[in-house]
């Protein structure tokens, strides 16, 4: 009997030791991705955990500025951030697209308005990124809107699929 608790005491012993070298591992990955700006000798583990934890803040508040920046360089306002609390897109035209699909040529029709300019640009390289040529790429402007004409050439093979998600890619980009 006394083996057995004694058997068992170890075996307690062990997965303790194991858990805590464990752990102790975890800790030095975490540490090992915080910059410090002190010593990391000197900070104690709970020290070392308030920083990480401060940082990963720091790094969530840091994207939300991001994404709300790049929202505004797009001509969007997220509606929970207007300042009026009114409409996110009030005075804006949001942007509108119509794809045709005739054989191997894709038209798009992109119509923005004066303040979607990147949108031409980001929808002509969409096009490129998924293999298709473009034959011809025009605009027009009347008053505060802009006409957008792409005419592409879709390779072949395969063409069915890539032009659909070719129309797919730019859909959700405009949406």
């Amino acid at each position: 009997m006394e083996n057995n608790s004694s058997s068992s005491r170890t075996d307690r012993k062990t997965i303790e030791r194991n858990r805590r070298n464990h752990m102790k591992s975890l800790y030095s990955k975490l540490n090992s991705l915080v910059p410090h700006h002190t010593s990391r000798e000197s900070a104690t583990l709970p020290d070392q955990l308030d920083e990480a934890a401060n940082y990963i803040k720091r790094l969530q508040e840091k994207l939300e500025k991001m994404k709300e920046t790049k929202e505004n360089l797009m001509g969007f306002e997220r509606p929970n951030t207007s300042p009026t609390g009114g409409a996110a897109m009030a005075g804006l035209k949001p942007p509108q697209i119509d794809i045709h699909e005739k054989g191997s040529a894709l038209e798009v029709v992109l119509i923005t308005g004066l303040d979607f300019q990147f949108m031409f640009n980001e929808t002509i390289r969409l096009i490129h990124e998924e293999g298709a040529e473009i034959v011809n790429a025009s605009f027009s402007v009347v008053d505060d809107t802009v006409f957008h004409t792409i005419h592409a050439q879709v390779e072949e093979p395969a063409m069915g699929n890539r032009a659909a998600r070719i129309s797919e890619r730019l859909k959700k980009f405009v949406f």
